[in-house]
């Protein structure tokens, strides 16, 4: 895949998340009756949640990648044996 086509499918991915994560945050708080502050601050908060997202699923991921890679270890030392 060429490169600039990558990079711009990546930019065009993190700003769906953000503008999602943006719409879900508004949501919430309309739901919560809680009044919503200027724009800028809560582009800002929306950034800092889909980046702590990003984190999340960046370190559960490795670990369930290595529980997977161990199980698969195990099946083979028993089909050794």
């Amino acid at each position: 895949m060429d490169e600039d086509l990558k990079e711009s499918l990546k930019k065009t991915i993190k700003n769906t998340e953000f503008k999602a994560t943006e719409t879900l945050l508004r949501w919430r708080y309309k739901k919560k009756g809680k009044k919503i502050f200027d724009n800028q601050n809560f582009e800002q908060q929306s950034r800092v949640i889909t980046d702590q997202a990003h984190q999340i699923i960046i370190r559960r991921g490795k670990n369930i990648w290595n529980e997977v890679k161990k199980i698969y270890e195990k099946g083979n030392k028993k089909k050794e044996q």
